[in-house]
């Protein structure tokens, strides 16, 4: 979530423009929608100042960049120079395990680059959708502990744990549910992201960088 702070006078109300942009997903009907400030305003004035909190967040459907985006935003907030408590990089909080299973070993070129970021998160996810497409095909249409299991949710949960830990929550009906270290499980990943269109994704067995 992009928190900007703005300064706005009692006696005089400014107004700044917006630029309102669109990236087509995708599916050429559906769109990816942000709500941006075009430019850094700065107000000075002399008195009279009430400060107040805009939040920005992004506006997104059910395309694949729809998924990629919500799925960052819960990730990181979007930000690609990202780095938490347990080391995990990027705008998708990739592991140096994940990235070296890519071929990407410079974890401060990997941060200082958004594009590779990008192809990186296309490529774990066509990784585990070769892993997982038989768990895709029978469990894809099913409801397990109440959750409509969808090709999405299955691909958004895999990110978060592992194309192994997805195997076994399926495979268990449910039962057995892997949680991150701050206590998130494949379970809300599923539901969280359920329903976007990845058909997109293309499963490879090899997919690196």
């Amino acid at each position: 979530m992009k928190r900007k702070r703005i300064l706005v006078p009692l006696s005089v109300i400014f107004f700044t423009a917006f630029t309102f942009i669109s990236s087509i997903g995708v599916d050429q009907n559906r769109k990816v929608k942000y709500n941006l400030p075009n430019t850094n305003t700065i107000v000075t004035v002399t008195k009279g100042i009430q400060e107040f909190e805009l939040i920005f967040t992004p506006t997104i459907d059910n395309s694949f960049i729809g998924f990629r985006e919500a799925l960052a935003f819960k990730e990181s907030q979007g930000k690609y120079d990202r780095v938490n408590t347990f080391g995990y990089l990027g705008k998708y909080q990739f592991g140096k395990t994940t990235l070296h299973r890519l071929k990407i070993y410079n974890t401060t070129e990997f941060l200082e680059n958004p594009e590779l970021q990008e192809d990186a998160f296309v490529a774990l996810c066509s990784l585990n959708k070769w892993i997982l497409k038989r768990d895709i095909k029978r469990s894809v249409g099913k409801k397990i502990n109440g959750v409509m299991i969808t090709e999405s949710g299955i691909l958004a949960a895999a990110h978060l744990a592992g194309a192994g830990n997805v195997k076994s929550y399926l495979r268990s009906n449910g039962a057995t549910v892997f949680a991150d270290a701050y206590g998130t499980d494949v379970q809300h990943y599923m539901k969280k992201f359920s329903g976007y269109d990845t058909s997109f994704i293309k499963p490879i067995k090899n997919a690196t960088i």
